[in-house]
């Protein structure tokens, strides 16, 4: 996994750097900065507007008492896209205002939790044990006994 890291850390400039000339050669190189600039700017409207409706999401499935799991894998992609977007390019633009389209955000949280729910499938279910019985039932709080040191049995009836 490492190489991969390294060669994107390599790669990805290079190519940033690449389309940018070739943009710069087809529009000119103020209008290249200006649409730089341009995108950042309405990615970071697009991410505060899209911010507080994950945020309104996040607090309504609490109160509901769910884990807010696709709000917080939102949230991750929003701060991805965030990230994305001030970083100079139009690669990394192109990526981070597709992460900004909440259906892209639904089909990689699906593909996602596809692959861990088929990668943990083969270790099998930890949490399923047949032999073991689950019992209900009630308890009552017995606090207002008379102390043990009394010679009195707390638990049996005076």
């Amino acid at each position: 996994m490492l190489p991969w890291i390294l060669a994107a850390f390599i790669a990805v400039p290079i190519a940033e750097i690449a389309v940018f000339l070739e943009v710069s050669s087809q529009w000119g190189l103020w209008p290249a900065i200006g649409a730089i600039f341009t995108t950042a700017v309405a990615g970071s409207i697009l991410i505060r507007h899209q911010g507080v409706a994950v945020l309104r999401g996040l607090r309504d499935e609490l109160d509901a008492g769910r884990f807010p799991a696709r709000q917080v894998f939102d949230g991750l992609c929003l701060l991805i896209s965030g990230l994305l977007l001030l970083l100079p390019g139009f690669i990394s633009d192109a990526v981070g205002f597709t992460l900004l389209v909440p259906v892209i955000r639904h089909f990689l949280i699906s593909n996602l939790a596809n692959r861990i729910q088929t990668h943990t499938s083969g270790m099998g279910d930890a949490t399923a044990h047949p032999e073991v019985e689950t019992i209900n039932g009630e308890f009552a709080d017995i606090t207002d006994h008379p102390s043990p040191k009394s010679g009195l049995d707390p638990l049996l009836p005076p």
